[in-house]
């Protein structure tokens, strides 16, 4: 007698954003719902997936015990002095084993593929904090636009060196691309080649948490003087209480919620107040919160799965493609942890920036995303934010 083989079933595609406009009434369509427990392990990503009761209880611990042993302040001195030098050892030591093309952002941001459509005209697309170019080269490689200028800049030079030997660099198949060492904390310095209100779109990809709280003012400064007036700022970043951040251990907390990693690069993880606060000078009101959780399987996507002994992932640098969103009942959900407090930076204006509003929100959201290791029967609660934002005219 022969036994009869086992049928898996077909994985659903990812079909849409994780995050959905704020204006919409209805998530789009793709969604994927789990109706059954048993079935969590056969499909690689499910929409509305909560985390475990006891969430909060770990946030706490975590957090109470990272706070017993923060790092020595004269240590503190030296990991903010001098960031970019961390990156460049960053890059140097994973220049060839570590990156992934970020081709979820055409799917998150499809405003990016719509500059690159062959009539979409002049189009000026800056992403800060480059790194070796893996959201500007899917995006050079898909161009069909002439007349689109792709600008790429990191203030770690040795991710730049990255950029300019791609053979993409030197013979794009069409348009136009340029990388060069800048700091977008820098002080009333645009990046080379950049008039003020010459970009039309700037990606924020992971960026903004690795500066210091202090410099963000002259980091919002920077990049509403780059942009024309109407132009987008598209921006996704770590969120409070990540799986990432609950995995420090003692003696990486810079302060709160802001940490160095054991390469010696720093992380913050927002919260939505704090980021509609940086960029418009106001809280978000509830009506321009989204939020989704998704379930993702770690072994279909690639994604280091960490565990309790490490303080930092691959996943923590380059998070892996993003599920679809999940219907209009996610905004009652649960915020991201046990406080909703905004750095106290925030409660005054910020130093070096000009007086809001600068910009306004047209998405803001979080995605709430499951990881899931099928070999191991593991799960891991990831939380990212992601935003637009759009410049006054």
């Amino acid at each position: 007698m022969t036994s009869t083989p086992e049928v898996k079933p077909g994985r659903i595609p990812k079909l849409s954003s994780s995050v959905h406009d704020i204006n919409a009434e209805k998530p789009p369509f793709g969604s994927r719902f789990l109706t059954q427990d048993s079935d969590v392990w056969t499909q690689n990503a499910w929409d509305h997936v909560p985390p475990p009761e006891d969430q909060t209880e770990t946030i706490t611990a975590s957090l109470a015990r990272q706070r017993l042993v923060p790092v020595p302040d004269d240590e503190k001195k030296n990991y903010n002095a001098k960031p970019a030098k961390y990156w460049d050892n960053f890059y140097k030591t994973n220049a060839d084993n570590f990156f992934r093309n970020r081709k979820w952002l055409h799917l998150e941001f499809p405003e990016l593929l719509a500059a690159a459509e062959p009539n979409a005209g002049d189009v000026t697309i800056c992403e800060i904090g480059c790194g070796a170019g893996n959201a500007a080269f899917p995006l050079l490689t898909a161009n069909q636009n002439p007349n689109l200028i792709i600008r790429a800049y990191d203030y770690s030079t040795h991710a730049v060196k990255l950029v300019q030997t791609n053979a993409l660099y030197n013979s794009p198949p069409v348009g136009k691309i340029e990388a060069a060492v800048w700091d977008l904390s820098s002080l009333d310095t645009l990046p080379p080649g950049v008039e003020p209100e010459t970009v039309d779109i700037i990606v924020l990809v992971f960026v903004l948490s690795a500066l210091h709280p202090d410099e963000w003012g002259k980091a919002v400064a920077n990049i509403h003087k780059m942009l024309k007036p109407g132009g987008l700022v598209l921006f996704r970043d770590y969120g409070r209480h990540d799986l990432t951040q609950l995995r420090f251990k003692s003696g990486r907390l810079l302060e709160d919620n802001f940490y160095i990693r054991g390469d010696k690069t720093r992380v913050y993880f927002f919260e939505l107040d704090e980021l509609a606060l940086i960029f418009t000078g106001s809280r978000a009101s509830p009506a321009q919160k989204t939020s989704t959780m998704t379930e993702v399987d770690a072994d279909e996507d690639n994604e280091s799965l960490p565990t309790s002994s490490q303080t930092a992932s691959p996943a923590s640098h380059t998070p892996a493609d993003t599920p679809n969103p999940s219907s209009d009942d996610t905004l009652s959900l649960p915020s991201s942890g046990v406080s909703s407090d905004v750095h106290h930076n925030l409660l005054r204006p910020l130093a070096h920036c000009p007086p809001h509003p600068l910009f306004t929100i047209e998405q803001l959201g979080v995605d709430r995303r499951l990881l899931v290791n099928r070999k191991r029967q593991l799960k891991m609660y990831r939380i990212w934010m992601q935003g637009k934002f759009r410049k006054a005219e």
